[in-house]
């Protein structure tokens, strides 16, 4: 009799055991099934520490790219700022996010990074905190970004520094540039024209 009580006991605390995972597997797949609708359900630490919602450029049309001090294609930042300076009184904000993803060229810190960054190409747009931009600790803006599922024209991973998103005045992504294309080339220059109208 006892022998059958522990079983049916065990029976019992084995079925519960299974619903609290099923429950727990549904509540994830709720969690991740949430996604963004654009970049500006997103909020970052920038350059300072500042905690910065990307809802603060909702209206304008945005360049995210992930940079680094010790890249091949570090001299875009020039292009970068050259950009920005003739497009941000039409609505063109340039976002710069430090990533130490790629063969380790963004080493230093987020003071070190800033510094670099002004006393070099006195860059004057905004610049993030460093963040992740691939791999399992890649960041949330990242994985919106790059989300094949969401967004099978422009997703994939980033492969390399100075990937280069243009974001539409709604918050979606309209356009995607690998590193090699420069911030002033016509390529560019003709998607930023087209967004801004």
């Amino acid at each position: 009799m006892k022998t059958k009580l522990v079983g049916i006991g065990l029976a019992v605390m084995l079925a519960a055991g299974l619903t609290v995972v099923a429950l727990s597997r549904a509540n994830d797949k709720t969690e991740t099934a949430t996604v963004a609708n654009s970049i500006y359900d997103f909020s970052l630490k920038n350059i300072d520490g500042k905690e910065t919602s990307l809802a603060d450029y909702r209206g304008k049309v945005v360049l995210v790219v992930n940079v680094a001090s010790r890249c091949g294609f570090t001299p875009q930042y020039e292009g970068l700022e050259k950009v920005y300076l003739k497009y941000k009184d039409r609505g063109l904000v340039i976002l710069g996010f430090p990533a130490n993803n790629f063969g380790g060229q963004e080493p230093g810190s987020n003071e070190e990074i800033k510094s670099f960054c002004s006393l070099k190409y006195n860059v004057t747009f905004p610049m993030f905190a460093k963040i992740s931009v691939k791999g399992d600790d890649i960041h949330p803006l990242y994985k919106y970004l790059t989300d094949k599922q969401s967004d099978p024209q422009f997703g994939g991973d980033v492969k390399w520094n100075f990937n280069k998103f243009l974001i539409g005045r709604d918050g979606k992504i309209i356009g995607r540039f690998e590193p090699a294309v420069k911030p002033e080339s016509p390529e560019m220059a003709q998607a930023i024209e087209h967004a801004l109208e």
